[in-house]
């Protein structure tokens, strides 16, 4: 008798992106073989949200969230709290993001995108979803901002894809957050990224493909897809020695626990 695969969550994956066009169902097919039975696609620029709610809408077990990422603040429209706070009405909305700062293909709009980052901040603190960071080469501002904009008044984050830095990862921790990892911890090379996870508590620990960039082996260089969280899993649960059913197990939970209205709404589906 075959035995199915441990039930695990792709929290964040971009399924509108034209990587994906025409293949969506088999796409979806493909990731609930291999275990992946929830997902979180999610929006990078506002203008494009209706496209990702219609995913969203038209397929159980995927959620979505919105917001502007980084890279692009210096080119969209700046995104208001209280545009987003409508947004999160929907549900299916459940997070607030992708936003962050990436210093090493924007460093020029770093300005902007702090600004951007705090609008999502406050949306964020007024939903009570969690906020959705994307952080590359800005370690430093982004451990002051998330810590004073908390300190402010609390709010829920998951550090997105996180390939950051020890001391980011700390602050996060810090400020009772989640890191999120992704096919970039299953790379041959990624030895100080899977021992800042290891040091991390297993219970602030998602996995995500960010889909559909960063494939893990066997299928790096490729288009990745939700699918392949399955390869993050293994390896996550090598780095954390638990078996790959009880780590699963664990970043499900993990998942429901900060994604609080994606478990409800599936709950009541």
């Amino acid at each position: 008798m075959q035995s199915h695969p441990p039930e695990i969550v792709d929290s964040h994956c971009h399924l509108d992106f034209p990587d994906f066009e025409g293949e969506l169902p088999d796409i979806l097919d493909r990731a609930r073989a291999a275990g992946v039975t929830r997902m979180v696609t999610i929006c990078t620029r506002l203008r494009h949200e209706p496209r990702v709610r219609a995913i969203a809408e038209a397929h159980a077990g995927v959620f979505y969230a919105a917001g502007t990422h980084p890279m692009s603040a210096a080119e969209e429209p700046l995104a208001t709290v209280e545009e987003l706070v409508a947004l999160a009405k929907h549900p299916k909305f459940v997070g607030i993001g992708e936003t962050g700062l990436d210093y090493h293909y924007t460093a020029e709009s770093k300005d902007i995108q702090q600004v951007s980052l705090r609008v999502h901040i406050e949306a964020a603190r007024q939903t009570g979803l969690p906020l959705i960071i994307h952080a590359r080469d800005a370690d430093a501002d982004m451990a002051r901002i998330l810590t004073d904009e908390f300190h402010a008044g609390a709010y829920t984050c998951v550090m997105h894809c996180f390939s950051s830095g020890q001391d980011l990862a700390q602050a996060a921790l810090d400020l009772g957050f989640y890191l999120s990892m992704s096919g970039i911890t299953a790379f041959p090379k990624s030895h100080d990224l899977r021992a800042i996870f290891a040091a991390a508590p297993v219970d602030r620990i998602l996995l995500e493909t960010d889909a559909p960039y960063l494939a893990p082996p066997p299928y790096r260089g490729r288009r990745n897809e939700p699918a392949y969280t399955a390869f993050t899993a293994r390896k996550g649960a090598e780095v954390f020695g638990l078996s790959e059913t009880e780590f699963a197990r664990q970043t499900s939970a993990n998942f429901d626990r900060l994604f609080s209205k994606a478990a409800r709404t599936a709950k009541a589906a």
